[in-house]
């Protein structure tokens, strides 16, 4: 099998993936997620059942598209801190690059989408989850030692309450802009309680 072959099959898939998702968050927001099926999706992505379920065993990661690099994120900016940096002046640079771009990964969101998970039990325990699995990571980044999880559960909880001021603010109408500099002053305001306790934590060596 050539090259690009290989590559047109990969770009179909992920094509194909693309496409469940896009039917399956437009059925969850006029419809609510409890009531949408995995056979209304199907239908409406014109695919078999258990096409959906091979891209998505879990109805709640279609509308979580992003769960990947959600979970990854974390980890991921310390990973690539830069000389010198610690992993809280990591995680505060890239939080507001994040906020800047209106990055979806970190909750900028169309209102019906905010009130879609809202309103969803299961979506609201599946984004706890969520959250968990990036403390989890990033605390295994960090070492995994009993100092690796403490700092993890005060940097992801920093990240989770910025999360949430983020939804609450969507759902009360606010407007991006309006959105991204509130928050961009909050994380200024909980990145500064963390510092005494973890400006010099894991400080990437030259």
């Amino acid at each position: 099998m050539s090259i690009d072959t290989v590559g047109l099959r990969e770009q179909k898939k992920r094509e194909t993936r693309q496409s469940i998702s896009d039917h399956a968050t437009r059925l969850f927001v006029e419809r609510g997620f409890e009531r949408t099926t995995i056979s209304d999706i199907a239908t409406a992505a014109r695919v078999a059942k258990m096409t959906v379920t091979n891209y998505f065993p879990r109805k709640e990661d279609m509308a979580f598209d992003h769960h990947e690099a959600f979970v990854a994120s974390l980890a991921r900016t310390v990973r690539e801190r830069r000389s010198g940096e610690s992993a809280l002046a990591a995680l505060r640079r890239a939080f507001v690059d994040a906020v800047r771009r209106r990055d979806p990964v970190i909750g900028f969101a169309p209102p019906p989408f905010a009130r879609m998970i809202a309103d969803s039990p299961t979506l609201v325990a599946r984004l706890r989850d969520l959250h968990e699995q990036r403390e989890d990571a990033l605390a295994a980044k960090l070492g995994g030692d009993l100092t690796a999880k403490v700092a993890a559960a005060q940097l992801a909880g920093v990240h989770r309450v910025l999360f949430a001021d983020l939804m609450r603010r969507t759902l009360a109408g606010q407007d991006a802009d309006a959105i991204a500099a509130a928050l961009e002053e909050s994380a200024g305001r909980a990145f500064d309680l963390l510092e005494p306790a973890l400006g010099g934590y894991a400080v990437e060596k030259p």
